[in-house]
């Protein structure tokens, strides 16, 4: 009988797929990648071609000592890394390590499944295939220029800021839009506009007719308090009648099944993992689970997927499933269409449960906590994606008030659909049920009106979802890089967490700003998206992966060649400070650290006495007179105190207080870009911060 050998990555794997194969199959893993560039140098011999200088992974000698018996007992060696183009290269690189490509006498096979079950690994087993070098290209591609970047920016960074810090071709990028966004708040001036509500009684209904302002003719926009009052003594003396009532219906499309991304989003939203995390356990989950009466298998498919195809056999399970559980009408007949993006590779089938008649409930005690919680957001979202929009009956009401036009919304859902399974939350009450009780024509009793001030806010902060969707839809990395991504920013403490939001340190800044200067191109997000294209016709075989090194780096080299001059002024040093050592009596030096600049001892070690930083910003404490210091939270995030420092004045503000006083309250004001902004939105004067002479409101 012939001796099999199945390579996989995993080890969790290894005991998952041993149960689906007889005694003839041997099963071993490789712990991921055997053979990578060394982290001594750069790696990559730019001389001849740029060619990888590739090495065994120290400490994994005596791994590959054991795959090499394991190789000399087999006949038939299957590669069965993951499905993805990291797999490919891993395949690639024991070919190599293993020195399978020199054996005549065994025969090598690639063999891949999208997901870890019986049916899958014996499929593959019957339709093995040779090696996608172009999939192995373009994840050399992605390595080597990752590699160039971060081997030849980081230096710099080094000199320049501090040791330790690092670049990297998609994770400068993502730094570059969180800064840019929090630019964006910063400079933000609100704008006052006002709302007003109608509570209509009618006749048969507990609830009233909620109802909002519109204008007259054509929408008006209430922007002061003055115009308010101006509206509401017009109403006064105004009777109201119903103008039209329209009927209408709604449908609410079902939702697509998961990819990478979007699995992501939903469990920060919903369950509020971090992105690293959920990968994590949707790993656990594909690599195979002990489940009661099953066995172990892996319950979802492949987890790096940015494709929302769905097999046949997979489509035709589930509308089974669902005909039987829940009715005929329930039944989508159509397969998932997402949009269509010229990045979106569609090796992978959406994320999906590998057996829909699995259920949660089914497999709640073989889980653990959020193993079981991120499985059911699976089951549930892909459920949804299978059945029938939602509908809802809608009724728009106009009412008239002497030249002023009211309108109400009202909807009822007829028909749940896919929010059967996958609701959340969303409309499940009747919006507006007394919207039924009035007709075109009818006179409504003077309402109960409600007027209330608001301000325009600024776009939201990041957070890990929204800065994942930002990532995908800006085509900036990959499926399996959004998570790491992001935690490189948070490890360098680029970037701060504070509940969900992402917050950029003073150290982020300082390397961003650097980036920009020297570096443009590395963080301009078109470049990197481009990039990231150029990648993907390397995987379709249409690119060839060293035409893309060979025009990038003599730029990047150029660039770096011209930071290491330009960049002298802005050399961040420490820098000695008026303050003297409470211990020794040296005078303290300002140094970086992980949440910003602090002062500690230059007689390190024999000295290892370090303090707060409280730099002083000029500026008067508003409220007790004291200096106003620039200060951090225990994550790093600055903020604007009094030096007090709660003891006896508790102020604080985001934003940098000014010297100049508001015009129009008296109170104190903020800078804001290039405009002074009244500290009192209340107030809302702004001003230009070079003419103090005119301020609006």
């Amino acid at each position: 009988m012939a001796k099999n050998l199945v390579i996989v990555e995993s080890p969790a794997k290894v005991k998952t797929i041993k149960k689906f194969l007889g005694p003839s199959y041997e099963v071993v893993a490789s712990n991921g990648h055997v053979r990578d560039l060394p982290k001594s140098q750069m790696g990559i011999d730019v001389e001849h071609d740029f060619e990888p200088k590739y090495i065994t992974i120290r400490g994994k000698g005596d791994l590959l000592a054991s795959l090499r018996r394991e190789v000399k007992k087999a006949d038939n060696i299957y590669l069965a890394t993951d499905p993805d183009r990291e797999g490919e290269a891993i395949s690639w690189h024991l070919l190599a390590a293993l020195k399978l490509g020199d054996t005549k006498e065994k025969k090598v096979y690639r063999i891949s499944f999208n997901e870890i079950t019986k049916t899958a690994v014996k499929a593959s087993l019957k339709d093995p295939r040779e090696l996608d070098m172009n999939l192995v290209d373009a994840q050399q591609a992605r390595r080597v220029l990752d590699r160039m970047v971060g081997y030849e920016i980081s230096p710099v960074l080094w000199d320049k800021v501090k040791r330790g810090l690092s670049a990297g071709r998609v994770q400068s990028a993502a730094l570059r839009i969180v800064c840019d966004r929090e630019e964006e708040i910063a400079a933000f001036i609100p704008e006052e506009y006002w709302s007003l509500d109608a509570d209509f009684a009618v006749k048969g209904y507990r609830t009233p007719l909620h109802a909002r302002f519109y204008g007259d003719a054509k929408k008006m926009e209430i922007a002061s308090r003055q115009q308010m009052d101006e509206i509401l003594a017009a109403l006064e003396r105004a009777s109201y009648e119903v103008l039209e009532v329209k009927k209408g219906e709604r449908i609410r499309k079902a939702p697509l099944p998961f990819t990478t991304s979007t699995m992501q989003q939903d469990a920060a939203n919903v369950l509020n993992f971090a992105t690293q995390k959920t990968m994590r356990i949707a790993q656990q989950l594909y690599e195979g689970v002990d489940v009661k009466g099953h066995g172990t298998i892996g319950l979802i498919t492949y987890l790096r997927t940015d494709s929302v195809r769905i097999s046949d056999e997979a489509l035709a399970s589930s509308r089974a499933y669902i005909e039987e559980h829940y009715g005929e009408k329930y039944v989508s007949q159509e397969a998932p269409a997402g949009r269509k993006k010229g990045n979106v590779q569609d090796a992978h089938e959406a994320i999906r449960p590998t057996n829909i008649a699995l259920t949660p409930a089914m497999v709640k005690d073989s889980l653990g906590r959020d193993q079981f919680r991120l499985y059911q957001l699976i089951w549930q979202r892909y459920m949804a994606s299978r059945m029938t929009s939602a509908v809802y009956e809608t009724t728009a009401v106009k009412i008239g008030a002497d030249g002023y036009v009211f309108q109400a919304s009202a909807s009822r859902r007829i028909f749940d659909g896919f929010q059967s399974v996958y609701d959340a939350g969303e409309e499940k009450k009747e919006i507006n049920a007394a919207a039924a009780g009035v007709t075109t024509g009818m006179k409504l009793s003077a309402p109960e009106l409600t007027s209330a001030q608001h301000f325009t806010q600024p776009q939201p902060h990041y957070t890990e979802a929204s800065l994942v969707r930002t990532l995908e839809e800006d085509g900036i990395g990959r499926p399996s890089t959004y998570a790491p991504t992001i935690t490189t920013l948070l490890a360098r403490r680029y970037l701060i967490k504070e509940e969900k939001n992402l917050y950029v340190t003073e150290l982020g800044e300082v390397v961003n700003n650097i980036m920009k200067k020297a570096f443009g191109t590395i963080v301009d997000v078109s470049f990197t998206a481009n990039m990231e294209s150029l990648l993907d016709g390397v995987a379709d075989g249409m690119v060839d992966w060293k035409t893309i090194v060979r025009n990038f780096y003599p730029d990047l080299d150029e660039a770096v060649r011209m930071a290491e001059q330009e960049l002298k002024e802005i050399r961040i040093a420490d820098e000695v400070s008026d303050v003297p050592c409470d211990l020794c009596g040296r005078m303290m030096v300002i140094k970086y650290g992980p949440h910003g600049r602090f002062l500690a001892c230059p007689g390190f070690p024999e000295c290892k006495n370090t303090k707060p930083l409280l730099e002083k910003v000029g500026v008067p404490c508003p409220k007790c007179g004291r200096e106003i210091v620039l200060r951090r939270t225990k994550k790093g995030r600055r903020y604007f105190g009094c030096e007090g420092n709660g003891a006896d004045c508790d102020f604080m503000s985001w934003q940098k207080p000014s010297l100049q006083k508001c015009p129009v309250c008296g109170g104190y004001m903020v800078e804001k870009g290039n405009r002074l902004t009244c500290a009192d939105p209340a107030c809302g004067t702004v001003m230009n911060r070079e003419e103090h002479g005119t301020g609006q409101k």
